[in-house]
């Protein structure tokens, strides 16, 4: 018969027990003080911001403008600037119709949409890229200028250091994170501002609540700042969790425009209340 252990032995392993028991619970208490304490470093984007005079091109303020970040839906800026001069140029016009093809159908969100084999109108995939961001229309837009993604991207580069955005990398035309796809404060302003005085027909895209892209109603995702600062106008918001929230924003009051652009900001609310606070430096 098998003899019940008591005395030291017992309360040996007891101690052993409680010992071990102890020590996972350092650890998970050490493992929650590590996310109370530092829980933005790990997931904070780089900041940056520019504000400038519009009309003169004076720099009202800079905070680490040249320093190259995520772009994220900012791209669709310089997708639909090309898409712009490519309509100018008469290569495609409003009423071209497009087939989507399966790469622009299978983007991911925001989208809005779009099946492999569609047609739809270039009015309204400006539309959707403009005013809902949708990834999907504006892969199929550069596919539809250029023939491919990659030679779109070719001519958005060739573009931007035309204009002087020395910093900048295009990889795609809709801003999704992709090696070497950067960008930054200073560049975006002084996109805004090209698109604003190059084509001024279709800058009131930006500020629209809301459009018709083809049968469906879309929602502008920079609605928030319209509504709530006067005189707000557009231009682009954009996201990914690599970029934090990013916003080219432009108003006018008076005679006088000021563009604003933020990158990294921690939630929609915060980044647009300090946009605001840029765009009151004017």
């Amino acid at each position: 018969m098998r003899r019940k252990k008591t005395g030291p032995q017992r309360h040996k392993r007891g101690r052993q027990l409680t010992l071990r028991v102890s020590v996972h619970v350092a650890r998970a208490g050490l493992l929650a003080l590590a996310l109370i304490v530092f829980p933005l470093v790990a997931v904070a984007a780089p900041y940056a911001a520019m504000v400038i005079d519009a009309r003169s091109g004076e720099v009202l303020h800079s905070r680490n403008a040249d320093t190259r970040l995520h772009p994220a839906s900012l791209t669709k800026m310089m997708t639909l600037y090309v898409v712009f001069d490519a309509i100018e140029r008469g290569e495609l016009s409003l009423d071209t119709r497009i087939t989507i093809s399966k790469k622009a159908a299978a983007e991911p969100p925001s989208k809005l949409g779009l099946k492999a084999g569609q047609k739809i109108a270039v009015r309204h995939l400006i539309r959707a890229a403009a005013v809902k961001s949708a990834n999907d229309a504006a892969t199929a837009l550069g596919e539809a200028v250029s023939g491919s993604e990659a030679a779109f991207a070719r001519r958005m580069n060739r573009t931007a250091l035309a204009m002087g955005m020395t910093r900048t990398t295009f990889r795609n035309a809709h801003g999704l994170t992709e090696s070497g796809h950067l960008s930054t404060a200073r560049d975006m302003t002084r996109l805004g501002r090209h698109l604003f005085y190059d084509f001024p027909d279709y800058y009131n895209l930006f500020s629209r609540s809301a459009t018709n892209a083809g049968g469906k109603t879309v929602y502008n995702t920079n609605r928030r700042l319209l509504v709530s600062y006067r005189g707000a106008d557009g231009i682009k918001t954009g996201y990914t969790r690599a970029a934090g929230f990013n916003l080219v924003a432009s108003a006018e009051r008076g005679s006088e425009r000021i563009i604003a652009t933020v990158f990294g900001g921690r939630s929609v609310a915060t980044r647009n209340a300090h946009v605001a606070e840029l765009l009151d430096m004017g």
